[in-house]
């Protein structure tokens, strides 16, 4: 029977070191996010998501997901109110509350996800707000984090917001962390105020968003952008105004998001050691033939040769947890003994 396994020793087992990788967040390695129509990227939509649940929020992909089989999410863009209202509710809901709508389902998930329990309403600086346009970043894009600092976001503002008239202005938004500012710790992780500004510089004090990059979640005080940009959220009772959909057009319009992960990499070396008096057979059942097992090959009598192709690591209780490829494969025989690095990173 041929050998399988060998235990590592502690001897074997070297940590390595802590790395910080700092990446574009966007499919493929778009930094920053713009539209390229002609090629196929740009800002798109699900119409089967739209349908089903585009009354709380709306995915934006990098292609367009009809078409392109390697669309991907790259967001999502949410629009909360702690009233229910810019929305409307099920006819069908228990007790028939009219503010049992979306935008309050919203509000009330990020409240229970980013701020304290105590706290009931997202602040801004010292003003609260009631509503909030909330863009999430998918998980599968920025990992573990978003790196502050490392981010620009431009949003439509005017007359403009669509980015589709005359008028064709934005406003540039970054965090303060380039300024030094030192992040609030809450269940949410990190939190840092978004500002006005550009290249790491803020323009003004006035404070229209949080975020939080441990969660990859930017919240922004929508009456602050419905006051100083001219974005059109409506915030009226009883009306189904998918606020959303403006806040996608803002962003699609201007047509720039600039963003980089930010992802913590462990390494560990493992020295596979290969005797010569080990792992000299296989189990393939080409290796022998006949039931008593006799060699395929006459001349391997006495003198078997394998080849190592792959290195498989398991467990305590013999669960593969990894698999080394080795770049060719390595002749093994009772002549020869091999040392293999293999680097793992998680």
């Amino acid at each position: 029977m041929a050998q399988i396994y060998k235990g590592f020793l502690e001897a074997d087992k070297v940590p390595g070191d802590i790395q910080t990788i700092s990446q574009p967040i966007w499919s493929e390695d778009m930094n920053p996010w713009t539209s390229s129509y002609s090629a196929g990227i740009g800002w798109f939509t699900s119409s089967a998501q739209l349908s089903q649940s585009g009354d709380y929020y709306m995915n934006i992909y990098h292609r367009d997901p009809q078409s392109a089989p390697n669309a991907a999410i790259q967001l999502a863009i949410a629009y909360g109110n702690k009233q229910g209202s810019g929305s409307v509710g099920d006819a069908n809901t228990i007790g028939n509350n009219a503010n049992d709508t979306p935008s309050r389902a919203i509000y009330s998930q990020y409240r229970n996800q980013l701020l304290p329990p105590a706290d009931g309403i997202f602040t801004f600086g010292t003003a609260d707000s009631n509503e909030i346009i909330v863009i999430n970043i998918a998980r599968a894009r920025f990992r573990q984090k978003v790196d502050p600092g490392n981010w620009e976001l431009r949003l439509g503002s005017g007359s403009g917001v669509n980015m589709t008239g005359s008028s064709n202005k934005y406003s540039t938004f970054i965090d303060a962390s380039g300024a030094g500012e030192t992040p609030a710790i809450n269940e949410g992780g990190r939190v840092f105020g978004i500002y006005s500004g550009s290249g790491g510089v803020t323009q003004s004090n006035t404070q229209y968003g949080l975020f939080y990059p441990d969660q990859g979640v930017f919240v922004f005080h929508a009456g602050l952008l419905r006051a100083n940009l001219g974005h059109p959220y409506n915030s009226s009772s009883a009306v189904q105004a998918r606020n959303h959909v403006t806040m996608s057009l803002a962003l699609s319009g201007s047509n720039y998001f600039a963003a980089r992960s930010e992802e913590r990499v462990n390494s560990t070396h493992y020295f596979v050691r290969v005797q010569n008096l080990e792992f000299n057979f296989s189990n393939n059942p080409t290796f022998v033939t006949g039931s008593n097992g006799t060699f395929l090959h006459a001349s391997m009598l006495r003198n078997p040769s394998v080849y190592i192709t792959t290195i498989g690591m398991y467990d305590n209780i013999n669960r593969l947890v990894a698999v080394a490829k080795l770049s060719k494969p390595l002749l093994k025989s009772f002549n020869r003994e091999a040392l293999i690095k293999v680097k793992l990173d998680y």
